[in-house]
């Protein structure tokens, strides 16, 4: 892959001698939906799949981005001034895939870090995750950028660090209200592991997957959304004022600080129907989180299963966000033997859905799934069977 991008680059610019290249990997959230801007536990890991970039210093104070994932775009310009004198959420964004790398030069420039970035860069991306999938493309894009700057600039930066800066990133400059965990799982990935994160401490554990005979299999839905246009900022926005209500009776920072018990006892405060739902969802979830976690450690896949499904289930019902693209593969996929979880995963609305199958069932689950998700919403989709993987690093 390496000398790949390197050809690459030689292909745009016109030279590649002393370019360095750099991978930063996608994610999926085994379970743990909505709950990271509610103050509650996540659970996603690290994929070997994700986001290559080969780049290299300027001596004026010019950038040069380039995707191959999008050479209709060609090579976006934009430089050091330029960077340093954009506002927060400024309408003026215009780079459309490049906003993402772009906003974190930004956030560097905004966080003091800027008297190291002294001067320009030419910069190439390829991805291997598809896009608006729900895989994490954007925090990957991003955490790449913030790597090699870091790498290149001589930055002190920690990877944990670098999560907020991204995380802080997307919000500010690219728009999404994303929470921490995006990032923090492409920054901080381990392989074969995934990360047991409380998003409202940032205190982490790695968990062993010891998944044995099954495999990790993701269904694209082929379904996609941009979050900054999609009900996300919405939802969010929603449990903020259920959690204000029921702050005027109980004494909570986040919905993540409720039990089961505790919602339910107060939950009416909120009144309207579809904020309960909304928070209900929050709660519900971050325990469910913490269930599959302790399933994990113990080694039942099956318990941890259950659970994966009973979130897809919320996430339907309560929350809002699924669709009939992903409700159609989440249903096809339960009915199939050798499955033990499957739900939704990432922000929904299209996007794709996560499931544990048993090894020698795999090419039967992805024939039928496909089958019946094409008979039911005439779209084609694709299965990857991906592995857990490391955070940034160079190549």
């Amino acid at each position: 892959m390496k000398d790949k991008l390197l050809k690459w680059f030689k292909d745009v610019y016109n030279y590649n001698d002393g370019v360095q290249v750099y991978f930063a990997p996608g994610r999926v959230n085994l379970i743990g939906e909505h709950t990271d801007y509610n103050g509650g536990h996540v659970f996603p890991c690290a994929l070997e799949i994700g986001t290559y970039g080969a780049a290299r210093l300027r001596s004026d104070r010019i950038f040069r981005f380039y995707s191959m994932n999008f050479p209709e775009k060609g090579i976006i310009y934009s430089s050091l001034d330029e960077i340093l004198s954009a506002g927060v959420l400024s309408s003026n964004r215009k780079n459309a895939w490049a906003d993402y790398p772009i906003g974190v030069l930004w956030a560097f420039a905004r966080h003091s870090f800027m008297p190291k970035i002294d001067r320009g860069m030419d910069i190439l991306f390829f991805g291997d995750i598809p896009n608006g999938s729900g895989l994490s493309s954007s925090a990957s894009i991003e955490v790449l950028m913030a790597y090699i700057a870091k790498d290149l600039y001589d930055i002190d930066i920690s990877l944990k660090d670098i999560s907020l800066l991204t995380q802080y990133a997307e919000n500010k400059y690219v728009g999404v209200n994303c929470g921490i965990m995006d990032q923090f799982a492409v920054a901080m990935g381990k392989k074969d592991h995934a990360i047991f994160l409380n998003t409202s401490t940032l205190e982490y554990e790695y968990a062993p997957l010891n998944l044995k005979n099954k495999k990790i299999i993701i269904a694209n839905s082929n379904k996609k959304r941009g979050l900054n246009e999609s009900k996300y900022n919405e939802r969010r926005s929603e449990c903020e004022e259920a959690l204000r209500r029921l702050q005027t009776v109980i004494n909570i920072k986040t919905l993540g600080d409720l039990s089961r018990e505790e919602f339910e006892t107060h939950k009416d405060v909120i009144k309207e129907e579809t904020l309960i739902r909304r928070a209900k969802h929050a709660v519900y979830e971050n325990q469910r989180t913490k269930e599959a976690f302790e399933a994990l450690k113990k080694d039942d896949i099956k318990k941890f299963g259950l659970l994966m499904k009973e979130s897809h289930i919320s996430l339907r019902d309560d929350y809002e966000v699924t669709g009939l693209n992903l409700d159609t593969l989440f249903e096809a996929a339960i009915l199939q033997d050798g499955v033990i979880g499957a739900r939704m995963t990432g922000a929904g609305f299209g996007g794709c859905t996560v499931n544990i199958v048993d090894e020698e069932c795999v090419g039967a689950f992805m024939e039928n799934v496909g089958r019946i998700y094409e008979e039911k919403t005439g779209m084609k989709a694709d299965f990857y069977a991906v592995k857990s993987g490391d955070g940034p690093y160079r190549l």
